[in-house]
């Protein structure tokens, strides 16, 4: 069992996927859990199935990249509980463009999603962690911060400049036992890896290579990135901070430099 019981918790992009999955475990483990997602209508659906399947979670809409509704997100979760124990940034979206086609606006949009919306929401939690000199914060990157495919600009560069605010924040925030970590996906049975299959030329070949791949011959499934996730966050890994952790079934240690 982990130490999360009466643990404070807010789950960004929790309807679908990982942040779905992450919900339902840490409901699991006995936290107090909000999630927030963009889209209103899949985030009740979702509020709606957890409370029918007996997991007790709040769902808010909240867009990361806007810092009022970052805020508004975060005073509700205070207003309830007086404090957030336990932040995850798994929201996030694919990218596949040419650099040289790309426009501004699409730039600054997976920026905006992928790495500015980490950094608003860890802008709003820390306050109350500060306060309590306790807390933790996992940032939910991918492998792509390591290693990448062709096909996915900017993506990597976004997952890697999540890491990077992960080193930063771990470090300014460690004196006052506030913890920050950062878990690395590879692929895993959401709809954005879904997405990205149905974006190849032969989608059934490209899932058998992409298999091939894996030294465990498949991929994760969201439950399984979410128990490492719970663990990172939870008591029980109270000396890790700054870490990069990577759950993508062995591909990375083939391509380890």
């Amino acid at each position: 069992m982990l130490r999360l019981p009466g643990k404070v918790a807010l789950v960004t992009g929790g309807a679908r996927g990982i942040g779905r999955a992450t919900v339902e475990k840490f409901a699991a483990e006995g936290a107090l859990v909000t999630f927030v997602d963009l889209d209103d209508a899949a985030g009740r659906e979702a509020a709606a199935q957890l409370a029918a399947a007996g997991v007790r979670a709040e769902f808010r809409r909240a867009d990361i990249t806007s810092e009022a509704d970052v805020r508004a997100a975060m005073e509700d979760v205070l207003s309830r509980h007086q404090t957030i124990d336990v932040l995850v940034n798994n929201a996030g979206v694919n990218a596949y463009f040419d650099a040289t086609e790309m426009t501004e606006a699409q730039w600054d949009r997976v920026f905006a999603v992928d790495l500015k919306g980490a950094w608003l929401c860890a802008k709003h939690a820390l306050p109350a962690m500060k306060r309590a000199r306790r807390g933790s914060i996992v940032n939910i990157a991918s492998i792509h911060a390591t290693m990448t495919i062709a096909g996915m600009f900017p993506y990597a560069s976004a997952k890697s400049g999540l890491v990077g605010l992960t080193r930063s924040l771990a470090l300014e925030y460690a004196p006052l036992g506030i913890r920050v970590n950062a878990v690395l996906p590879g692929y895993t049975r959401t709809r954005l890896v879904e997405e990205w299959l149905r974006t190849q030329p032969d989608p059934v070949e490209a899932e058998r290579r992409t298999l091939a791949l894996h030294p465990l011959g498949r991929i994760a499934t969201p439950a399984e990135i979410a128990n490492l996730i719970a663990f990172v966050a939870s008591d029980e890994a109270s000396a890790i901070t700054g870490a990069s952790l990577a759950a993508d079934g062995g591909l990375s240690i083939m391509y380890a430099s």
